[in-house]
């Protein structure tokens, strides 16, 4: 995409949703982490099911630690790879406890330092509990970079770096979620839906198959021959 392009993209994305959010369920920054950490390899409906159960006992690190390991995955029983989550999030509600008051931190190496968060997750936090302009490269943000040819990269490192200097600043906040909502429900991995897509005049994939699926006819000279089979006894 050239930089007018992009330009169009954000726009036409912008004035569809205007203010996109998150799917994940959330009152806290606390509560946010948490739906985040449960949420990988998981679909936020899931997730959010689960900390609606949860949420409603404990939100709050100290009401966590309190349920212990195996009350803790009773809760969270129906989300994927549960154990090690449990184990994690007890972890980290200690940490929270120990370093930072019982507060979410505001910054990304204090968050990187939690178990079970890394840099996709601590930019989600950073991104949706505080506002700042980062953006979490997740399997949908991948795609939609690299297929659209907004921001190509062969690692999720590489695509929010280019994500992050190709952006226009009054889109980087919104971005993000901008793109996970357009990769998980238009820009599919097997079936984009190109033909009502709006975005994709700008969008190399769509500008590259534009009428691949409107071949003309073959013409009799051409035309495969049918053959006739007779029918086995």
């Amino acid at each position: 995409m050239t930089p007018r392009d992009i330009e169009a993209f954000f726009s036409t994305l912008q004035a569809a949703r205007p203010h996109p959010q998150t799917e994940l369920e959330y009152t806290s920054a606390f509560e946010l982490l948490v739906a985040v950490l449960l949420s990988a390899q998981a679909t936020d409906v899931s997730v959010n099911k689960a900390t609606r159960r949860l949420f409603a006992v404990a939100n709050t690190p100290q009401a966590i630690l309190a349920l212990g390991q195996a009350g803790l995955e009773a809760h969270i029983r129906t989300i994927g790879l549960y154990r090690s989550k449990a184990r994690h999030l007890l972890q980290t509600c200690q940490l929270l406890l120990e370093r930072h008051g019982g507060e979410v931190p505001r910054d990304r190496a204090a968050l990187e330092a939690l178990p079970g968060v890394g840099r996709k997750t601590a930019n989600v936090i950073l991104n949706v509990a505080f506002g700042e302009p980062t953006i979490a490269v997740d399997t949908h943000i991948f795609r939609v970079a690299n297929r659209t040819g907004l921001a190509p990269g062969k690692t999720p490192l590489q695509v929010e770096q280019a994500l992050l200097a190709r952006v226009p600043q009054r889109f980087l906040r919104d971005a993000h979620h901008w793109l996970i909502l357009h990769g998980r429900y238009v820009c599919t991995a097997r079936a984009p839906r190109c033909t009502t897509c709006t975005v994709a005049a700008w969008c190399d994939h769509a500008r590259r198959n534009a009428g691949a699926d409107a071949k003309p006819p073959a013409s009799p000279a051409t035309a495969p021959r049918r053959v006739a089979r007779t029918p086995r006894p």
